[in-house]
């Protein structure tokens, strides 16, 4: 008699945060194939629903819970006709609040933190005994240890986790506590899922970690290498045409991969470099460990390394003591800089984080007040940058459809959209594009080859 795999069934997982999510839930989605769930896009249609969430946005255990009463009805509707259907919320909200969650969702059925994912399969059987599962245990063997080595095709541009955690403990942010310590991958490991994403059609790679330029793991040779010798041995795989990597912090820009920007072709000339204030006294409060001119330098080292590379970063404004002078540094920094795009955020206190206790306020009036004035010159800024590229002519690598009938959209090098009129053969392909129009958000382009 012939043998049968596993029951299909349907697998719904939504994803909020960070690029680490994304990459954590393209594994959870791997782990899960062998037991025979296949992603869907409906939840309605799902036997499997996971949130995988993130703790860092103004209230994000609310925006869960809101999400959780939407996967109710569907759960509750499936199950009238007889079938299972578990719910079960992973990530950094699942990591500090798991026991909150399962007390006040009771039809959630496992809750799980972004470093037990890998336990999966022992976690679905015993939600399909009826037992509620939660695991936020920080295990001592790496996750990526023992992930399965099969990758589903993430496409022409794939996420590649290479470090994770954070020994900064900046006393805004709750990584440390539900991400864990730094830990970095061994060289061998990326490098082998590396070409694994290459094989499956993968033309970009973007490394990822919470501290990815502080990543220090064994390489071959038994020596510990630092970002800039991983990136080399990963441009050395010749699928490969682009590399990024996110997120960074200042301190760990050394002068190893600062020399990487302008000697490795393949390295895109564009780095996401969160600062979050310009302010000294705000910097020291946040715990950053850098004044707003060792970021000024680092910048001045990048750019004379790579003259056209163009910068992001991250700020927080309205933190707790941030003076009208404290927010004009800001304003200062971010104009000697000039970004070419940048996120920007009210402060919002992540309970057990030491800013979550802090005195002196911002008034929400005023703190948006500063917002609204600060996003306004990032608007400026992003929108002078992407008019200076008009003209000039860039390769795209397209991996969608537009919205429009033969219309075509990608990523410039600078991580700019970019739209075109193209053949559809031109799919998952890097064509050089002149620029015909910059605006605030996107590009429009021509195809200059046939």
């Amino acid at each position: 008699m012939a043998q049968t795999g596993p029951e299909k069934k349907k697998l719904f997982i939504k994803t909020w945060g960070c690029q680490m999510n994304v990459y954590d839930s393209k594994r959870m989605a791997d782990i899960l194939s062998p037991l025979g769930y296949q992603e869907t896009d409906a939840p309605e249609n799902a036997d499997m629903m996971i949130l995988n969430t993130c703790h860092i946005r103004e209230k994000a255990t609310d925006k869960v819970f809101s999400e959780l009463g939407r996967l109710r009805e569907h759960k509750e509707e499936r199950e009238k006709t007889g079938g299972k259907v578990m719910i079960a919320v992973a990530g950094c909200v699942a990591q500090a609040e798991g026991d909150f969650i399962l007390e006040r969702a009771p039809y959630v059925d496992m809750v799980f933190g972004p470093q037990t994912y890998h336990e999966l399969p022992e976690m679905v059987l015993k939600a399909n005994g009826n037992q509620r599962v939660v695991n936020t245990d920080f295990p001592s063997i790496s996750k990526f240890d023992l992930l399965p080595d099969e990758h589903k095709s993430q496409g022409v541009s794939a996420f590649l986790s290479i470090q994770e955690g954070c020994d900064k403990f900046c006393t805004f942010c709750v990584v440390p506590y539900t991400r864990g310590a730094e830990y970095s991958r061994t060289v061998a490991e990326i490098l082998h899922e590396a070409h694994k994403l290459a094989e499956n059609g993968a033309k970009e790679i973007t490394l990822l970690g919470q501290n990815v330029n502080a990543f220090h793991g064994e390489g071959p040779d038994g020596k510990i290498w630092g970002l800039a010798r991983l990136i080399r041995a990963v441009a050395q795989i010749e699928e490969i045409r682009r590399i990024r990597y996110t997120t960074s912090h200042p301190r760990d820009m050394d002068d190893d991969l600062i020399t990487a920007h302008g000697d490795i072709e393949k390295l895109m000339p564009f780095l996401h470099l969160p600062v979050q204030s310009g302010s000294d006294k705000i910097l020291k409060a946040m715990n950053r460990k850098h004044t707003a001119d060792d970021y000024r330098n680092v910048i001045e080292k990048l750019r004379a390394a790579r003259p056209d590379i163009a910068f992001s970063s991250d700020y927080i404004i309205g933190f707790p003591g941030e003076t009208d002078q404290d927010f004009e540094d800001s304003l200062k920094l971010a104009r000697d800089v000039g970004y070419a795009s940048c996120y920007s955020f009210k402060f919002s206190a992540r309970p057990g984080t030491p800013a979550a206790n802090m005195q002196n306020l911002v008034h929400d009036k005023i703190a948006s007040e500063r917002l609204t004035r600060f996003q306004s010159l990032i608007n400026e800024q992003q929108i002078a940058f992407n008019q200076n590229t008009v003209g000039k002519t860039m390769g795209v690598l397209f991996d969608r459809r537009g919205k429009k009938e033969g219309q075509l959209l990608g990523r410039s090098p600078y991580n700019q959209s970019v739209h075109a009129f193209a053949n559809d053969r031109m799919m998952n392909q890097i064509i050089d594009i002149e620029i015909t129009g910059g605006f605030e958000n996107s590009l429009t382009g021509k195809v200059m080859t046939i």
